[in-house]
């Protein structure tokens, strides 16, 4: 292939990566292959319309490839995985980025509804490295960063489904990090604060039926979320540069917080956490045999 030719070129230059990156039309995912491709890597971008990546492939027409891919679809994922590495030869970099947010209470959304959000937001991740990981095993090397939020670490009234599926990813993530240390392969979760994307407009999903007793919780979230867009303070430009950066260090972080609203956030909920700690600290550990009764 002409692209693994061009990638053996100058073997005196660092390798170039190879990324596969979800969810390329909008938002970060967009942010993140412009960058990764305005650097020199190559990039099979991915979306469940390619039509909408025609500019960034005609931009880049030899290092990026574009494939259709709905994450609810083994066998988009299993094509998507295939075509990477008959083009390129490698992945590299997993990005789990596709997903939407979505505002309700837990009683305002089907259980037909919550399947298919968890299918997309939470599975749909889980199919994608299940597929991409016996690759990078076999290179030895690969890293996965998988788009989390701050509603991975900390729990917000009306948004108890997405904070569901983003503390689902966190888990799994975590884990999966102790997993696969040892076949040189690394994991990332990003969490980002209120970034400048279309996840406030057309990437936010509301309630199907709203119960007006959530009024002042998810109706008023869903308010916030509509009058924020476009005022947010994160810059996704910014956020896809730092995402580069972690990938090309050394010793990447298992978390990156992104945005200073992030930070708040989650340092809040340390505290919250320690303080529930330490109150209940007597009758958590009365609950250990003590030597006197084992």
């Amino acid at each position: 292939m002409y692209w693994r030719k061009k990638m053996n070129l100058d073997k005196n230059r660092v390798a170039p990566k190879v990324w596969l990156i979800t969810g390329c039309s909008t938002g970060f995912g967009r942010a993140l292959a412009e960058a990764v491709l305005k650097k020199g890597d190559y990039l099979l971008a991915t979306a469940r319309k390619p039509e909408q990546l025609r500019a960034l492939i005609e931009q880049y027409p030899e290092t990026a490839k574009a494939v259709r891919l709905d994450v609810k679809s083994s066998q988009d994922i299993q094509a998507a995985v295939d075509t990477a590495i008959a083009t390129f030869g490698r992945i590299d970099v997993l990005v789990n980025n596709a997903g939407h947010g979505l505002i309700a209470a837990l009683e305002e959304v089907s259980d037909d509804y919550i399947h298919q959000y968890f299918e997309t937001n939470f599975f749909g991740a889980l199919r994608l490295m299940r597929t991409v990981l016996p690759v990078m095993r076999q290179q030895g090397s690969g890293h996965i960063v998988n788009m989390s939020s701050t509603a991975g670490l900390v729990g917000f009234g009306g948004s108890s489904l997405y904070c569901g599926t983003k503390f689902a990813l966190e888990g799994t993530s975590e884990a999966l990090a102790s997993e696969v240390e040892s076949f040189g392969i690394k994991v990332t979760l990003i969490e980002p604060g209120a970034f400048r994307t279309d996840f406030n407009g057309r990437s936010l999903a509301a309630a199907e039926q709203s119960i007006d007793a959530y009024a002042t919780v998810s109706g008023a979230s869903l308010q916030w979320f509509k009058e924020m867009d476009g005022k947010q303070p994160g810059n996704p430009l910014e956020a896809a540069q730092a995402i580069i950066q972690a990938v090309e260090s050394p010793h990447p972080p298992m978390r990156l917080a992104l945005g200073a609203d992030a930070i708040s956030l989650i340092q809040e909920k340390l505290e919250w956490v320690k303080t529930d700690l330490n109150a209940w600290l007597s009758v958590t550990v009365s609950t250990d045999y003590t030597d006197s009764n084992n």
